[in-house]
């Protein structure tokens, strides 16, 4: 018989534990403070040199939720460093709330063309329950749709965040979204095995107060630095 291992050791003990997390989710929900998507520009060109043309889509990291300006926020400090090399037609379709599968409804209307990916996704399919599976076929239409109907050479699949590292979940609640953010992870870097084009991008970051907006919910300008040096790092390689 097997012995279920620390991955699956929160499945066994969420249903002895349903009363405590359905309680604190309450809590976490009707406290939490709402941050707005920054304002700015969610399309341009900027930059001198051969034409790149970057789609960032997602949830609400990827909306840059955690700053004031789009310039703080991802798309604006990617942009930025891509631009020195590039001249980037860039365009950001990104949604509060979004799961992969809102994502996927949303860039089916998309009619243009690019050479770069960047998704951020994977917090919403863990709170909306959606499962191991169902993320992974999701994950996959979503590549097969940039690949093939958007034309991108290179997607840059950002890691589904460790949720039992956010400063606004409690104990136990965070310990049980964070397995399960593992799990739907894991599944990504499977998955884009299958995508010569896909790189996976973990966000190893240091354990460091000044990288969670207010809200211990969302990144912070630092966070979305770092985050955008590591992505334009992973494009250079490839």
């Amino acid at each position: 018989m097997k012995v279920p291992g620390l991955m699956d050791a929160d499945r066994i003990l969420r249903i002895p534990l349903l009363p405590v997390l359905a309680v604190q989710a309450l809590h976490v929900r009707r406290n939490a403070q709402r941050l707005p998507e920054p304002i700015g520009p969610r399309k341009g060109r900027e930059g001198h040199g051969p034409r790149l043309r970057l789609l960032i889509a997602g949830d609400s990291s990827a909306a840059g939720v955690g700053v004031d300006y789009q310039s703080q926020a991802l798309s604006g400090q990617l942009v930025s460093r891509l631009a020195r090399q590039y001249c980037v037609e860039w365009r950001l379709e990104a949604t509060t709330g979004h799961t992969t599968q809102d994502t996927l409804n949303r860039l089916q209307n998309l009619d243009a063309t690019f050479d770069v990916v960047v998704t951020a996704l994977g917090v919403n399919d863990v709170t909306r329950l959606v499962s191991q599976r169902k993320f992974a076929n999701l994950q996959t239409r979503l590549l097969n749709h940039l690949s093939k109907k958007l034309g991108a050479r290179h997607v840059v699949v950002t890691a589904v965040p460790r949720m039992e590292r956010f400063p606004a979940l409690p104990q136990p609640l965070a310990w049980v979204l964070g397995r399960q953010s593992s799990r739907l992870d894991q599944s990504l870097q499977c998955l884009i095995k299958d995508f010569p084009g896909a790189l996976h991008l973990p966000l190893d970051f240091p354990d460091d107060p000044t990288l969670a907006a207010a809200d211990g919910y969302h990144p912070s300008p630092k966070a979305y630095q770092l985050w955008a040096e590591a992505v334009a790092n992973l494009l250079r390689q490839a």
